[in-house]
């Protein structure tokens, strides 16, 4: 029998006249760097006194960690299997659920790149199924038999393009449903065998590009999956929040599963701290919100009671740990996104009031 599903559960209660369970939301921050800005020499602070990002979010009222996963990245020895050990131990001893990433590559991929990891290279569609399917088992796996078990798992990462397939182009669906079945069959299989409960989630890059990719799956049969994430971020989109939640309402009712918003960030400034140029600049901004802590506040806060009234299930904030420090990139030192973090890195890694956002409730939305 697979994982319970909300909307199901919910549907049958009422159609017996039982109260229904209130549907879970979830509201958080991907904390994958958190492990890597800790060995950096990053602080964060709250009150003036180091905190641990995982252990503040829980406080402010997170509920959700997300933890990212790639396979064998040489360039790196951070979001590995063994790095992420670390981060799911950490986000459950404070008390967090953990929605666990799997990018399916040795390195980024997102919505204009999905290259397949090394070791798949030159095999057949097949065989790129089957070592899918067994590297999402041994993961998995291996996080049930050492009591990490995530509580939502991705398959794939902003899958806008074909899975594994290398830069955009034209989605073969015979292909890209072979593999994001091999996934999710995967994922069943390995909470069958650990008795534990899971849900499942697909990643769509911005909502305008969300329902002919969906359409287009499920003429594909990929239908067996839990739950519909989202990118929006302002920058990319081409849509407002407006269209955005308009996006999330016509999912729910098309597929009758939860909608999350799983990316999402801000910036409280434009300034940079270091020689790696910010990511999210002025082209990033809301008209209605400047780019001040007040202002990412807002935003924050005004995105996650709109998507609460459009039926969506929760809001997961992109990088809010990736901070400048002595470390860098491939593209520069320190980080492209201290200015949309939620510390700030004008008075000590401060913890910034977009927090707040995570302190909101479905409940909430009339406000």
């Amino acid at each position: 029998m697979g994982p319970p599903r909300a909307l199901a559960a919910i549907a049958m209660l009422t159609a017996i006249g039982a109260a229904p369970a209130p549907e879970p939301f979830y509201l958080g921050g991907d904390l994958s760097y958190a492990n890597e800005m800790r060995d950096c020499g990053a602080v964060y602070r709250a009150g003036g006194k180091p905190v641990d990002p995982f252990v503040l979010m829980k406080q402010r009222g997170g509920n959700l960690a997300r933890i990212r996963i790639w396979n064998d990245p040489k360039w790196t020895h951070y979001s590995t299997l063994a790095d992420v050990k670390v981060s799911i131990d950490r986000a459950h001893k404070a008390g967090l659920q953990v929605l666990l990433d799997f990018h399916y590559s040795d390195d980024w991929a997102d919505g204009d790149k999905q290259n397949p990891p090394a070791a798949w290279v030159g095999l057949t569609d097949a065989q790129q199924a089957q070592a899918l399917h067994d590297y999402t088992r041994q993961v998995l796996d291996t996080l049930a038999r050492e009591k990490l078990w995530p509580e939502l798992v991705q398959v794939g990462n902003e899958t806008n393009p074909e899975l594994a397939a290398g830069p955009k182009k034209a989605i073969n669906w015979q292909r890209n449903a072979l593999l994001l079945n091999a996934g999710l069959r995967a994922v069943r299989e390995s909470a069958k065998a650990a008795g534990k409960p899971v849900q499942t989630m697909l990643h769509i890059a911005q909502p305008e590009n969300a329902e002919p990719w969906f359409a287009a799956a499920t003429q594909a049969g990929v239908t067996d999956y839990d739950m519909i994430g989202l990118s929006y971020y302002r920058k990319w989109s081409t849509q407002s929040v407006t269209g955005l939640t308009a996006t999330i309402t016509r999912l729910r009712a098309t597929y009758q599963k939860p909608v999350m918003v799983v990316e999402t960030a801000y910036p409280f400034t434009t300034d940079n701290a270091d020689e790696s140029a910010n990511l999210l600049g002025a082209d990033s901004l809301d008209p209605a919100h400047p780019a001040t802590p007040a202002g990412q506040r807002a935003y924050m806060i005004d995105l996650t009671r709109a998507v609460f009234r459009a039926g969506g299930n929760g809001v997961n904030y992109w990088a809010p740990d990736w901070v400048s420090t002595r470390c860098g990139t491939r593209w520069g030192k320190g980080s492209g996104w201290e200015n949309a973090a939620w510390f700030d890195f004008h008075h000590r890694l401060e913890a910034l009031p977009v927090l707040d956002f995570l302190a909101e409730r479905p409940t909430d939305t009339a406000k």
